[in-house]
Order: C-alpha cells, then structure tokens, then sequence
C-alpha cells in the first residue's frame, strides 16, 4: 500500500465520519463493549462461556444498532427539519428585500 493510497483511505473515513458521526462512535461503544466483557470473563462465575460470549456480542450490537438509529434520525432531523427551515428564511428575506 503506498502512501497516496493510505491517505485516499484515511480521508475517505474521515469524510464519512464528518457526514455521520454515529458510526465512529458506534465503532469505539462496540470496542469498548468488547473489552470490558472480555476482561469480565475471569470472573463470570459459574456461567457457561458460550452463554458470556453471546451477551457480550448482544451487548455490543445492540449499541451499534442504536448508534446506528440515532443516526439516521440525526440525518432525517438535519434533512427534512432544518434545510426547509433555512429555505424559508432566504424565501422570507429574499421577500422583504423587494
């Protein structure tokens, strides 16, 4: 990999994460799910290691299913709610102007 390709990579993520900022911190909740369960599993008990690892893995895709939701409902708000909202405002001014 060369080094334009790296930084075509790197921008490319960054634009992402600028267009929603849910899916880097959907991506660092999942992480961190992870590792805390992980370090919790020397002391899970009596409790199978199939059964920890399957609410470990509930735990952190339920977090980025809700990452993932807040969204699209961020992106619905900033799509439907304050662009009509900002075009009214150059409608409205654009009407006093004359």
């Amino acid at each position: 990999m060369t080094a334009v390709e790296y930084e075509d990579n790197e921008s490319k993520f960054m634009r992402k994460a600028k267009e929603n900022p849910f899916v880097p911190a959907g991506m660092l909740g999942f992480f961190a799910i992870v590792a805390y369960r992980l370090m919790k599993m020397k002391s899970r008990g009596e409790t199978k290691m199939s059964v920890h690892l399957i609410h470990m893995r509930v735990a952190a895709q339920g977090f980025v299913v809700g990452a993932m939701t807040l969204g699209v409902v961020y992106s619905m708000y900033k799509e439907y709610v304050l662009q009509p909202a900002e075009a009214q405002k150059a409608l409205e001014q654009k009407a006093q102007e004359k």
